[in-house]
């Protein structure tokens, strides 16, 4: 075939060669129809029995998994069989069908629109890929409820192959590693996705978002998958080939190399130690940072447990999640940050408020986060206290999100004080000592950095919305993603009155946006002061890498020349020089 070069998002490093098998889903054609009433009863059965058989698939795919299995598999699969047991799946579709007169797939298909729905609206992108997993399950009771087996991975010897498939999803994914296969292309898909966050445990090469490969790729094409760079090339020459399978060396020479620095300090050259800890939610993303040797978790999420339900979670539910999280870290410290969704999200029906969403009001900058806790000091308190209740068991700080007042940090404290004093009259243990900041995201908290920090323990910088509302521009939106600059001067000025106002009051300052888990940017960071890092825990070893090889002293001018400088390209430009040295 002639030479192919196909762009996507590179989710999962490493380079991997081999013949293509693809993958084809087959497409459900959803019927539509309205029941008599005397079909209600059987169809709510069909449907329970579809729950029942969706339930069983994946638990036997569970069982096959080995125990002795580096990687903590189980915990995908298990959320999916969590999800198929949330009312959000498994009671509204019911209450279609019997007000409705749906037949089920039709049911099903309702629900999953509007959940499809709420999470496209969401401004997290972490949060907002987790549609593909409802999409999964859904797809998982369709082929239930129409008697049809799902083909994916039917060929007889995947080893060494390369799957191109429209989407996969983390069973696919766990079937296809057990089976050998050297690396995945999806059409669909995103770098936070379960499927792309199982890809990057497994050490699978995978690129995502490739469009149109189904169209341009067959059987048996031999394919060149480069997940570092998102690229996906086919009909190359033998000498192009035999270029790539020297990268292909060379990268697990290099893996091997950073894997020998797990239980080596995170010292710089010069001797200055660098706290380097993981960004987390799920037991899968606590797993990876026990295996890159994060010393600790800096930013755990806290809003997978007031999703896709109909009433909030109580405090006991969350103590408990908490709980298990703190114990499962062993003496590690934890940083758990407080709710940071907003109105127009998925939330119980008891916690939305009108939030001008519908009215074309931008979301990102409504009631969300701590303004939207402050509004409901009942839910907000109950959290508080099970964050508290759980720092008796081990090292937890608590972090506030999107502050952007003095007066919002006033508010919370008081909230976080009735909550000490209702524990300590129900003689319930915490941790008196438990330290208190917030996340550093809006432009006005950082100008005010010093305000704040005479109330607070820390601060972390959150990068990810830091730039977005200082560029005005959402990195999703194609028109304006340009503008969406890490290295803009105005980030790096906010960036630096943080790290300023920390160190004058004597408390530490993090950071738990990407611009933490970017290895680029990683001298940059340390030579404007920034000591803690909390990332991906797949770009932890890499970071360490550098951190190792920096000598502090040597580039914290170049560092602050950055910070006079008058655009992007010319941070760009010192930046190169500064990671020359």
């Amino acid at each position: 075939m002639a030479a192919l070069g196909l762009k996507g998002v590179g989710v999962s490093r490493g380079v991997a060669i081999g013949p293509v098998r693809v993958l084809q889903h087959n497409r459900l054609n959803i019927r539509e129809y309205t029941l008599a009433p005397s079909q209600i009863d059987d169809e709510l059965m069909r449907f329970q029995q579809a729950l029942r058989v969706a339930s069983q698939q994946l638990a036997e795919l569970r069982a096959q998994i080995p125990v002795t299995t580096s990687v903590d598999i189980a915990s995908f699969i298990d959320s999916h069989l969590l999800m198929l047991e949330d009312s959000a799946l498994s009671q509204v579709p019911q209450q279609l069908i019997r007000e409705r007169r749906c037949n089920a797939e039709w049911a099903l298909k309702l629900q999953r629109d509007a959940l499809v729905a709420v999470f496209d609206a969401m401004d997290d992108a972490y949060l907002r890929t987790r549609k593909d997993d409802v999409e999964h399950v859904v797809t998982r009771i369709q082929r239930a409820l129409m008697n049809e087996r799902d083909q994916a991975g039917a060929a007889d010897d995947l080893h060494g192959c390369i799957i191109v498939a429209d989407d996969l999803s983390p069973a696919d994914t766990v079937m296809m590693q057990h089976q050998g296969v050297a690396a995945f292309v999806t059409e669909l898909g995103g770098p936070t996705s379960h499927t792309t966050i199982l890809a990057r445990s497994l050490g699978i090469p995978a690129v995502v978002g490739v469009q149109h490969a189904l169209r341009y790729v067959r059987h048996d094409d031999v394919l060149v998958v480069d997940g570092s760079f998102g690229e996906v090339l086919a009909g190359l020459e033998p000498s192009a080939l035999e270029l790539f399978r020297k990268r292909q060396t060379a990268d697990r020479r290099h893996q091997a190399d950073l894997a020998k620095l797990k239980q080596l300090p995170s010292i710089s050259r010069d001797g200055l130690p660098v706290a380097l800890l993981a960004n987390a939610e799920l037991t899968e993303d606590l797993s990876a940072a026990k295996r890159v040797g994060a010393k600790g978790v800096g930013l755990f999420r806290t809003e997978f447990l007031f999703l896709n339900r109909s009433s909030l979670p109580d405090e006991q539910e969350q103590y408990l999640a908490y709980r298990k999280v703190v114990r499962s870290l062993k003496g590690a410290p934890l940083t758990i940050r407080t709710l940071d969704l907003g109105a127009d999200k998925n939330l119980p029906s008891d916690l939305r408020i009108e939030s001008g969403a519908e009215a074309g009001l931008n979301p990102a900058l409504g009631a969300r986060a701590i303004r939207l806790c402050l509004r409901d000091g009942d839910m907000f308190k109950a959290q508080l206290r099970a964050i508290l209740r759980a720092s008796a068991d081990g090292p937890v700080s608590l972090m506030l999100p999107m502050i952007a007042t003095e007066h919002e940090v006033l508010q919370a404290l008081e909230l976080l004080d009735q909550a000490r004093q209702e524990l300590i009259a129900e003689g319930r243990a915490f941790d008196e000592s438990m330290p208190i900041g917030c996340m550093i995201e809006v432009p006005a908290a950082a100008l005010i950095a010093d305000a704040l920090a005479r109330h607070l323990d820390f601060f972390s910088i959150g990068t990810n919305d830091l730039i977005q509302y200082t560029m005005a521009a959402d990195r999703l939106d194609h028109a304006v993603n340009y503008l969406y600059q890490p290295l803009h001067p105005g980030v790096l000025r906010l960036i630096d009155i943080t790290l300023k106002a920390g160190r004058k009051a004597g408390i530490p300052v993090s950071m738990c946006g990407e611009m933490a888990g970017e290895p680029r940017f990683t001298r940059l960071l340390l030579g404007l002061g920034l000591r803690e890092f909390s990332m991906q825990p797949m770009m932890l070893p890499e970071v360490k890498r550098i951190v190792q090889s920096t000598d502090v002293a040597a580039v914290e001018r170049r560092a602050r020349r950055a910070l006079r400088a008058a655009s992007a390209g010319e941070v760009e430009r010192m930046l190169e020089r500064i990671n020359a040295l």
